[in-house]
């Protein structure tokens, strides 16, 4: 199993939560974020600048099995896409247990 967290714009939050829907990902959490990211310029909109520097972004956290990982990443890359500065990160991590409280089933049961 594996933990998939990604860090989007919220504006492509509802696209992203659509795509994994369709691929059969039902389950995941996510929090509303607050980042500092790599761009250190500031915008200008309608003659009023706006600073970059702390970013609102929305954070997923995907546990899927093995097989699933790439079409989740996939599909993320894919819907979160603009092109732009500040798309957003995927990490993937190894997630060594999982537990469903209400039955007690583990491992690949507990997740499905």
């Amino acid at each position: 199993m594996k933990q998939i967290e990604a860090i989007i714009r919220k504006s492509k939050f509802d696209d992203v939560k659509k795509a994994l829907h369709q691929i059969e990902v039902n389950f995941f959490s996510y929090w509303d974020v607050t980042g500092v990211g790599n761009e250190k310029q500031g915008h200008v909109y309608r003659g009023i600048s706006y600073s970059t520097s702390d970013i609102q972004r929305r954070y997923l956290s995907i546990v899927v099995s093995d097989e699933f990982v790439q079409r989740t990443v996939d599909t993320i890359l894919e819907t979160a896409y603009t092109g732009n500065v500040g798309d957003g990160k995927i990490f993937v991590s190894e997630v060594l247990e999982a537990y469903r409280i209400r039955t007690k089933e583990s491992g690949q049961s507990g997740i499905n």
